[in-house]
């Protein structure tokens, strides 16, 4: 069997617990991107000020409900800071472990390509079994390859744009209001992206500027002024921002 299942990812459900409520309204207030839109789709919940709480990947579900497929560690906290917004609303949300998180390189067998990026291959849900076997490592270190962040250790406290959101399909400027809207708006309409998240060889990692390192891979991520990128060692797909900031 090949090793699919993401074991550092988990799956929160959002569930309508009686007719008329409508948990895409609920989330499309408090979400980065368009929850109403074509799905799965990735997107982010910011602080009021637009830094990154948490990343994850919004997929449809039966009945009304939408699932986030989101980082393992950060579930329950993600859980809990969905429900402080949940008010009166009758809406269920809990990690659901029945439910697991699966990627393997290549597309075009059925599964969705990754809403980031298409070269980091394609991702599905699929029931919890026993026999499920790892393949976390092979998914970091293919993520790391293309340069693209994740979680928190990563992206956590970072303004959301400066994690490359907008070039990995992270956030919509058209659906209208949600948390940590304003300052995201703004620095995207005055182009005030002046730092940006950047996988980098670890040899050349600025260790003041460094959110975390991979040793194994010999690779870190930082968090760097734009002057103090090297266009040598960035994705092509961060190229053109960097060229238009």
């Amino acid at each position: 069997m090949t090793a699919t299942r993401l074991f550092d990812r988990s799956v929160v459900r959002l569930a309508p617990l009686e007719g008329g409520e409508d948990v895409a309204d609920f989330l499309q207030g408090l979400l980065t991107n368009d929850v109403k839109g074509v799905l799965p789709a990735y997107s982010g919940l910011l602080s009021p000020q637009g830094k990154t709480l948490f990343d994850f990947i919004v997929w449809p579900g039966a009945g009304g409900e939408l699932l986030l497929d989101c980082e393992a560690s950060a579930a329950e906290e993600l859980v809990k800071r969905l429900s402080l917004y949940r008010l009166r609303r009758k809406i269920s949300i809990a990690v659901d472990p029945d439910v697991s998180v699966h990627w393997k390189m290549g597309t075009g067998d059925g599964a969705a390509a990754d809403p980031r990026l298409g070269a980091l291959g394609q991702r599905w849900l699929a029931p919890t079994k026993d026999a499920d076997e790892p393949a976390d490592a092979d998914w970091l270190a293919h993520r790391l390859s293309l340069g693209v962040p994740e979680g928190r250790a990563e992206m956590g406290d970072i303004l959301w744009l400066e994690t490359n959101a907008v070039e990995l399909n992270g956030v919509s400027f058209a659906k209208g209001c949600y948390v940590g809207q304003e300052n995201t708006a703004r620095m995207n309409w005055r182009s005030k992206v002046n730092r940006r998240l950047v996988v980098v060889p670890l040899d050349k990692s600025n260790e003041k500027r460094r959110k975390v390192a991979y040793e194994a891979l010999a690779l870190a991520v930082d968090h760097l002024r734009l002057e103090d990128i090297d266009p040598s060692q960035v994705p092509s797909w961060m190229k053109a921002a960097l060229t238009e900031s």
